[in-house]
């Protein structure tokens, strides 16, 4: 049994995902929490009543739309922690500094209190609010450590590694559920998922892209980029249901591919920096950023590497803006063996990838030979020298000051910035500042649908308006010269205006505060009854620091629909953490009073029920296996793996008083940590010789030295920027500082002039159509489930599918053989695979004649016989017998009362009889012998043949590709297909010696022995 439910993301504008994928045996399986940019809690609500039934979480990209709602997940629903969840290394590591970067950078992320869920007598007693007018409160977000401990739960997979996970505390048997992880191309760990069940075999591919990038591989389809295969792997052909995405099936490549793409973004910024404009190109903080980040730091590695030749890019500036982008750049370093193959060979070939290069937070030193000329020695993929990394708003909002200063030529910039909607995110704040200038460029580098959220005034979001405006070209189109001559369409703003919502994060005021902490007493109420009901315990991050997730084991044993409805019931029960910051009285607390209250050492409880009668001790339960106490990820963590800033515990995520960072403590300019920091960002002597130059002189010193001497000239400039970095350093507390305790949304309206030109380079990595066309007959689905799409290009795409398969299997009927659904939003469909299963009986000599074999724990036999007479059931025969007499009775006393004719008379349905297999007699066994070739049944890894034969005395080693060599003379080798080839190689008198030697079989036998060991052969005849 296999039935799909889309949960977000099907027949939708909206890019967010969310699958849920129910196996026999009610083993259910949750793919993707994505989110769009509305953050709108409703459309969290069916995910929150299934995870009480969740046997297992995948995730597949490191993008909003299929990761957003995760912290929020882990921090609000109950149990959502407790449910094992796999990914791969970069998802989780490049996910967990995009979350980070979302709460940091708006409020709605945190998600507004649903109105009803607000009590109306909170109301009532409230002086000067309505119960329909009430504020729009905020729900505690999750801090950075949250986040970070929430992805430390997640189990990393590698690709490749068929793996059988542990099913949640409350979900049914796997029996047998592997889980395999394929490279999807897209993103950095992008995943195909392949689940094999039973009899189903089901691939889960959304958001793939088989085309080769900088940065990224293709899709593994083919074998992966540069396999040049012809057919799809043999793991993902031929599933019994693939699902797949129908984003992007209207899609068209460029004719040029990747080339011809990079090079329209280079002429569009050339051509913009040239006129002293500055490009804005919004992309996600986490995931496609690398490939931008990538291509433009080489391009601009190349063009100031030719100092003979002019080029626009050697006065303009490079900036990628994003609040914790120094992390997602440190990530990256970490796993260039993740990215492509041309990736590893540069970072081999610059010997080790920049260990002496600086670990970029904002300035670009440069290595200066003693020509004077830059060189690129120990400069790493993503060591960068030109591009620099803004995690501040003060640093944004220096750099565009900058630009705007000055009557006269002004030098252009570049500025990638998250987010890809505009909604938030430093690319927002950016778009303010540049759309009055027309001679300025935003670039798109998706495709953006239309979505429900309310941040634009008149319709969508802002990337959603922008796209629009660039589709319909209502106001002209510049066209601008390429560098191979073709033209550039820039299309015209107009000077249209547009009205934009700011949400603003403000703290509580006068009867907002009591609406909220009656808000969290309900909760806490509710949660006692819960607790003293024994419906399981539900501890909050208040009470104690232990996984909350220790609910008592028999709530495993009860049935789905009550562990749903008590999934309801905590859920709305879910108070805060930080509870302690709010002024909550003595009523409010209730028991609670004797640990949270001080001088409190009394507590009546007189006319109390329940929880109020006994003192408030919280069970710390250790949770633990059959080993013994699990181990927490979380206090193993690498150095690079903790995101938290100098002076912060790790342990406890508070800041420690006498660190250099602690808050409130002012840092000045000449304090030993900031000359220290800057002597680690710049490495260069000459800043302490220029130190008491100003910026104008220093600025000047340099444009007149850029001509003459080019190594000095680097110096002056790395000198300035250093400059610029102290500032930026000594005004950390420009930013606004964050809100701490209950705070709600406020929405602060602007009208922007947009004069601004609009131009789009197709950034997103995903499939286009003729992809889609050519490997889904290729793979050859016996089911296709479209998902992840509009509803036009997912009824278009399921069209041609229906078409191609039908060719494919070579039927002449319109529809075909293949079952493909186009599901919306909460249908489900049943997907099962199509078996057709006859119940026989063996008899006793044909059970005695049989010879089982074991494979990976199945036990598999050749079976061949003949149908022997049908006979009846024996239960059946004894019901019979037993009602024998019961019959006569009734017959008699139908006998002597005749009822009226029936007119129709009945029908006889016989017993229901089972076929018998007995053994064939001899004279029929020869001319029924089967003449098919034997079958060998199972799947043999070469590394587990390896240690076999080590075990039995050879010697193995791995030679190439999928090439086991033992003794130095036999090769083994697995093909694509799953074929094993044994060739013995050497000289032939070397090969014969060897052959009869090492017992009497001969060592050449004893490898296909041990070959067959791990096979079962099914005879054929």
């Amino acid at each position: 049994m296999f039935n799909f439910t889309s949960l977000l993301g099907a027949q939708s504008k909206s890019s967010a995902s969310q699958s849920l994928l129910e196996l026999d045996g009610g083993v259910k399986v949750l793919i993707d929490v994505g989110w769009d940019e509305a953050f709108d809690i409703d459309k969290l609500k069916e995910l929150e009543r299934q995870v009480p039934t969740l046997s297992i979480i995948l995730l597949t990209h490191a993008t909003p739309a299929h990761i957003a709602a995760f912290a929020h997940c882990c921090k609000h629903f109950p149990l959502f922690t407790r449910i094992p969840i796999y990914a791969t290394t970069p998802v989780i590591s490049l996910g967990r500094t995009l979350l980070q970067d979302l709460y940091a950078s708006t409020p709605l992320a945190s998600t507004i209190i649903p109105t009803s869920s607000l009590s109306e007598t909170s109301y009532s007693h409230a002086p000067s609010l309505s119960y329909r007018e009430g504020p729009q409160l905020l729900l505690q977000p999750p801090t950075a450590e949250e986040i970070a401990t929430y992805f430390s739960l997640i189990h990393p997979l590698k690709y490749s590694q068929p793996h059988q996970p542990l099913p949640s505390p409350f979900s049914p048997p796997l029996n047998g559920l592997t889980i395999t992880a394929y490279s999807a191309g897209h993103t950095l760990g992008g995943t195909i998922w392949h689940i094999q069940h039973g009899l189903e075999s089901i691939v889960y591919a959304v958001d793939w892209n088989q085309a080769r990038e900088n940065v990224l591989a293709g899709a593994a389809w083919l074998g992966g980029a540069g396999a040049g295969g012809a057919e799809v792997i043999e793991q993902l052909r031929k599933p019994t249901a693939l699902v797949c995405s129908s984003r992007g099936a209207e899609r068209v490549a460029l004719p040029g591919g990747r080339k011809k793409r990079d090079e329209l973004l280079l002429d569009m910024v050339k051509t913009t920096v040239a006129k002293g404009g500055t490009v804005l190109i919004p992309t996600d903080s986490s995931a496609r950023v690398l490939e931008l980040a990538y291509l433009l730091e080489h391009a601009w590695r190349t063009e100031l590497s030719h100092t003979d030749e002019p080029s626009v890019l050697k006065t303009a500036k490079l900036y990628l803006a994003s609040k914790n982008i120094g992390a997602t750049m440190r990530y990256a370093r970490s796993m260039l063996e993740w990215m492509d193959e041309s990736i590893v060979k540069e970072f081999e070939a610059d010997g080790g990838g920049g260990t002496e290069s600086k670990q970029n937070r904002g300035s670009n030193q440069q290595n200066v030979g003693k020509d004077g000329q830059t060189s690129n020695k120990s400069t790493g993929p993503f060591d960068f020298k030109y591009l620099r990394l803004l995690e501040r708003k003060s640093q944004v909002d220096r750099i565009l000051n900058a630009a705007n200063e000055g009557d006269g030529q002004r030098p252009g910039q570049v500025i990638v910035a998250s987010d890809t909607s505009l909604t938030w995110g430093f690319s927002k704040d950016v778009f303010h500042r540049i759309a009055s200038d027309s001679r300025n460029l935003v670039v798109l580098t998706e495709r953006i649908g239309s979505t429900e959220t309310g941040v634009v005034l008149n319709g969508g979001a802002l990337g959603c308006v922008l796209w629009d405006w660039w589709e319909e070209r209502r106001d002209g189109v510049a066209m601008e010269s390429g560098s191979d001559g073709e033209n550039l369409e820039l299309v015209y703003g107009g000077g249209r205006e547009i009205q934009i919502k700011t949400a603003l994060r403000m703290p509580l005021e006068g009867s907002e505060v009591y609406i909220y902490q009656q808000y969290l007493a309900t909760q806490r109420q509710l949660q006692n009854t819960l607790q003293s009901n024994n419906q399981g315990t539900l501890i909050s991050s208040a009470d104690a620091i232990d996984d909350s997730s220790s609910a008592s084991s028999s709530s495993s044993e009860e049935s789905d629909s009550e562990r749903q409805g008590k999934a309801l019931n905590i859920s709305t029960t879910m108070a805060h953490s930080n509870r302690n910051k709010l002024n909550l009285t003595n009523e409010d607390l209730g028991i609670n009073v004797l640990l949270r209250g001080k001088g409190a050492y009394d507590y009546d409880v007189r006319g109390k029920r329940g929880r109020e009668r006994m003192f408030p001790a919280v069970v710390r339960r250790v949770r633990g296996d059959e080993f013994g106490e699990l181990i927490r990820p979380e206090e193993y963590l690498r150095a690079e793996e903790r995101d938290e800033v100098e002076g912060q515990d790790a342990a406890t995520g508070e800041m420690k008083i006498g660190s250099e960072n602690f808050v409130g403590k002012k840092r000045k300019w000449n304090d030993l940590g900031i000359q220290d920091r800057l002597g680690r960002r710049n490495g260069s002597v000459a800043r302490h010789s220029l130190n008491g130059m100003n910026k104008r002189r220093l600025g000047e010193a340099g444009r007149i030295l850029n001509g003459t001497n080019n190594g000095l000239a680097v110096t002056v400039r790395d000198s300035l920027e250093a400059l610029e970095d102290a500032e930026s350093s000594d005004d950390d507390l420009d930013d606004e500082p964050p809100i701490s305790g209950p705070s709600k949304v406020a929405f602060a309206t602007e009208t922007l002039r947009c004069n601004l030109k609009i131009a789009f380079v197709d950034f997103a990595g995903l499939h286009d159509s003729r992809s889609l066309r050519m490997l889904v007959p290729l793979i050859q689905p016996r089911k296709l489930i479209l998902v992840g799409g509009t509803r036009d290009e997912t009824l278009v795409l399921a069209e041609d599918c229906r078409k191609l398969l039908a060719a494919r299997a070579g039927s002449t009927t319109e529809a075909g053989t293949v079952d493909v659904f186009t599901p919306i939003i909460g249908r489900t469909v049943d997907a099962s695979v199509d078996t057709n299963a006859w119940v026989v009986k063996l008899s006793e000599p044909l059970v005695r004649r049989l010879h089982w074999q074991k494979v990976k724990g199945l036990g598999v036999v050749h079976v061949i016989g003949r149908l022997a007479t049908l006979s009846v059931d024996d239960n059946q025969s004894r019901a019979q017998e037993g009602s024998s007499s019961k019959k006569r009775k009734i017959i008699k006393d139908e006998q002597e009362s005749p009822m009226p004719e029936d007119p129709q008379p009945a029908i006889q349905q016989g017993p229901k009889v089972t076929p018998t297999l007995d053994v064939i007699p001899a004279s029929m066994a020869a001319a029924t012998r089967s003449v098919a070739q034997p079958i060998h049944v199972g799947d043999l890894r070469l590394a587990d043949l390896r240690k076999l034969l080590q075990g039995s005395g050879h010697a193995a080693e791995f030679r190439g590709e999928g090439t086991l060599l033992i003794d130095g003379l036999i090769a083994v080798r697995k093909t694509g297909t799953g074929r094993i080839e044994v060739e013995a190689c050497g000289g032939l008198a070397m090969r014969t010696s060897y052959l009869r030697g090492r017992g009497s079989e001969g060592a050449f036998y004893a490898v296909k022995k041990k070959i067959y060991e791990g096979l079962a052969v099914v005879a054929g005849g």
